[in-house]
């Protein structure tokens, strides 16, 4: 669509906050999918008790008023005013590092259910606060750019803005390919010798180290996306055409939410099953324990008999 100039002023001339007018149905429907989404894991999480998703849910919350920015933005087109601009650059950009940190979140307890730390390549008191901080890093310089980008007055403090944001997703895309990396070392250790919990019927260990590849996965593909776009610049092609931003981060996000919906961690790790888990491991060791010391007088006393005969 034909640029247009925005309604603030201040601005270099040929600077606009959109390159396009922005569509009221797709942000519409979006608003709607994200809703929707937001509310059912806000549901699980109450009921399950799975606090450590609660960074997730507030990422919905994000996604779900960002897009609502977006309608707010193309109730104004041409004339743009710069709040409703700032809302849905800034959520809508920040919200998938929310998700990411619940999602670091879900590999730990996982290992732990099973308990198989020794099989994780990074010790597991440390796994999930390495991955944490790399994701807080990546979410203060998504949320400075993003910042940047919605005072921004002209090409050149986009260009900085996004200069920022490129270096917080890159600090994302590094530490989403270290996390898979460790997830799958983590499993291949575990089909080549599975400690005796895996074999658990209540425990699908194998199902949700799969889902946590793909929404992992559908992550690091939008994070790339974003990366591309800075890079190409304010004038870039994938700025310009809105189509883009729905293909490679809205429906990618929404396709994450639904994933995690459907197979929801509460349905393997909650604080109830760490708990019955640490309560079988000890017991389990316990009656080795005590088969141990069962067995060892009467093999003691076989073998005196043994040897008087």
């Amino acid at each position: 669509m034909a640029d247009a100039g925005p309604a603030d002023a201040g601005y270099d001339s040929g600077f606009v906050l959109y390159h396009y007018g922005p569509s009221t149905i797709a942000a519409a429907i979006f608003v709607f999918l994200f809703s929707a989404s937001t509310l059912l894991h806000s549901y699980q999480l109450a009921v399950k008790k799975t606090w450590y998703f609660i960074p997730f849910v507030v990422g919905g919350i994000c996604q779900s008023v960002g897009y609502g920015g977006r309608i707010w933005s193309s109730l104004e087109t041409p004339n743009w005013a710069l709040l409703p601009y700032i809302i849905q650059s800034l959520l809508i950009l920040v919200a998938p590092a929310l998700f990411a940190g619940s999602i670091y979140m879900i590999l730990g307890r996982l290992i732990r259910l099973v308990d198989a730390a020794h099989y994780s390549v990074v010790p597991l008191k440390w796994l999930t606060k390495m991955f944490v901080a790399a994701d807080i890093v990546s979410f203060f310089m998504q949320g400075a750019g993003g910042a940047m980008l919605a005072i921004a007055k002209s090409a050149q403090d986009f260009q900085n803005g996004q200069n920022v944001i490129i270096g917080g997703l890159f600090v994302q895309l590094t530490a989403f390919s270290l996390f898979m990396v460790v997830a799958a070392v983590f499993h291949r250790r575990m089909l080549a010798n599975p400690v005796r919990p895996s074999h658990s019927y209540n425990i699908p260990w194998q199902r949700y180290l799969w889902v946590l590849y793909a929404v992992s996965s559908l992550i690091l593909v939008r994070s790339i996306f974003r990366v591309i776009e800075y890079l190409q610049g304010y004038d870039g092609s994938l700025q310009r055409t809105e189509y883009w931003l729905y293909i490679f981060d809205a429906m990618l996000m929404f396709v994450v939410m639904a994933i995690l919906n459907v197979f929801h961690p509460s349905r393997a790790i909650s604080c109830k099953a760490l708990a019955h888990a640490s309560w079988q491991n000890t017991t389990s060791t316990e009656q080795e324990l005590q088969c141990t010391n069962a067995w060892s007088p009467s093999q003691g006393r076989h073998a005196t008999a043994k040897a008087i005969v």
